[in-house]
């Protein structure tokens, strides 16, 4: 019986973790399909790339049962090869190997070229920049550099993503263009940090620069910022926030706890003090934008007192959109060294206490949304409502707003004037103006 060559056999590409392994899925799938390969992602294949993450106990639990599945879908003959790629193959590729040596073979963060060589493809130095996106077509992912120079002790990425390396301002440019042209309306900004753009091409702070010339990219309407650290904001692009109509008055700005003493432990480079004083100034020079946070609680040391001070605080910031997650004990990391004495059931039960409160917040937040008008996009329709946005809501984490397709139609990917007549904890009701 003879078998499919090489060339004809499609390969599927399984996403896990971040937008920043999303964006690294879509320029891998450009460069396939560019070397005329059938290519799917997270379909059905006679191939397997896995991209995994590796950045927290969960994350990393779920790269290993999707890589298992896989596995097992190969031994049953359902699929070829297996092959795994991203960050946690390149944190534990000796381990992987060892524990689960069926996959066919692992590759790093950085061997785009080597994955592509073992699928019968060659990396095309002339697709920078190209990518088949994955997100729906009005909204795409803008990654303007890779890795991270920051010490934070909790944190494995610069173990998987390396140094910080800033992607040139023309380059990006370029990208936006070709996005646009595809129908891109909305850029959302991705690094490991924000903050740090252009320090290492440029020797300054650029992101500032790199706002400038994307809002020039004719065709994008919106662009949002992802992933800005706090130590170090360049404050020039809080007068491009608010002068710029097309940046979203929006940014999302992890600051993972508010006391000094776990920051100074953390290495964050920050104070409780210091961090009240950025988030005042976010609200003098912009005071319509939206912030968006993340915490860590159970960090080592966090006694209660110190989860009572990050309670408080978040009470008292009133945040318009929040995240928390338990910390997780990673190896390698210079935090690795304390004591993890938090129970895991402490930590969990601390973040239902900061998402209750939160949810409390969000629901105050949106009440006074009513009866206002908001231009929204709109990313889907679910059963018998079409699912939109504000700018001040990123697709998958924030807010929606929900419009009734009973009597009405909206195309997808368009925006719209939208009145709100409702609201709950994380959605917004309203109808088309």
């Amino acid at each position: 019986m003879r078998t499919k060559s090489i060339g004809k056999k499609k390969i599927n590409i399984v996403t896990l973790g971040c937008s920043k392994n999303v964006y690294d899925s879509e320029v891998l799938m450009s460069q396939l399909k560019a070397n005329g390969k059938e290519v799917v992602h997270e379909d059905r294949g006679d191939i397997v790339v896995i991209n995994t993450c590796g950045f927290i106990d969960n994350a990393k639990e779920e790269s290993i049962n999707t890589i298992l599945e896989y596995v097992e879908a190969k031994n049953r003959g359902e699929v070829e090869k297996v092959f795994v790629t991203g960050c946690l193959s390149e944190r534990y590729k000796p381990d992987l190997i060892k524990e689960i040596p069926d996959v066919d073979q692992y590759f790093g963060t950085r061997d785009l070229p080597i994955l592509l060589k073992h699928l019968g493809a060659d990396y095309k130095h002339e697709l920078v920049g190209e990518r088949l996106t994955t997100t729906p077509r009005h909204y795409a992912y803008l990654k303007i550099s890779e890795g991270c120079d920051r010490p934070c002790s909790f944190c494995a990425i610069p173990l998987m993503r390396g140094a910080h390396t800033s992607t040139p301002i023309e380059k990006l440019v370029s990208e936006a263009q070709k996005l646009a042209k595809k129908g891109t309306k909305e850029l959302i900004l991705i690094a490991q940090d924000l903050t740090y753009y252009g320090l290492d091409i440029y020797k300054k702070r650029a992101l500032g620069d790199l706002l400038k010339e994307l809002v020039k990219v004719e065709g994008v309407e919106w662009i949002r910022l992802h992933y800005a650290f706090p130590s170090g904001f360049p404050e020039d692009v809080l007068d491009i926030i608010r002068e710029e109509p097309k940046v979203c008055n929006y940014i999302d700005i992890p600051l993972q706890h508010i006391n000094s003493d776990l920051l100074k432990s953390m290495k964050r480079g920050t104070t409780h003090e210091k961090t009240d004083a950025l988030l005042a100034k976010f609200r003098l020079k912009v005071p319509d934008m939206a912030i968006r946070t993340t915490l860590i609680v159970g960090y080592p040391g966090e006694t209660e007192e110190r989860f009572q001070e990050m309670k408080e605080w978040v009470r008292e910031q009133k945040f318009d959109r929040l995240g928390c997650f338990t910390y997780s004990h990673e190896e390698n990391t210079t935090a690795y060294v304390l004591e993890d004495d938090i129970p895991q059931e402490v930590k969990e039960a601390r973040v239902e206490e900061i998402m209750e409160l939160q949810s409390q917040i969000s629901w105050e937040k949106n009440q006074e949304k009513i009866g206002k008008i908001f231009k929204c996009v709109f990313d889907r329709k679910e059963g018998n409502y079409f699912i939109g946005r504000t700018e001040y809501d990123s697709p998958d984490v924030d807010n929606t707003v929900l419009v009734s397709a009973d009597n009405t139609y909206i195309s997808i990917g368009e925006f719209a004037e939208v009145k709100i007549t409702s609201a709950e904890e994380f959605d917004l009701y309203g109808e088309l103006i």
